[in-house]
């Protein structure tokens, strides 16, 4: 199976460096543009996911201290 496909993608390898230069960018753009960019959105929803999900953390343990302080604090 791994050997057909490294077959497989010599022989794209081979097809498109015969190609003209214009060819092979237009290829390049059409392909690597998309998958750069749904790339970067997938990290960008990775990063603003757990970062709001740290926030969020912060803000329970600041809330949660806040009420241990006032519970305890001496009433005047």
């Amino acid at each position: 199976m791994l050997r057909a496909v490294a077959t497989w993608w010599d022989g794209v390898e081979l097809w498109l460096t015969q190609l003209d230069f214009a060819v092979q960018v237009v290829l390049v753009v059409a392909v690597v543009g998309p998958v750069c960019w749904g790339a970067a959105a997938i990290i960008d929803t990775v990063v603003e996911r757990s970062v709001a999900a740290r926030l969020e953390a912060s803000e329970r343990r600041a809330a949660r201290r806040e009420q241990e302080r006032a519970s305890t604090a001496p009433e005047s």
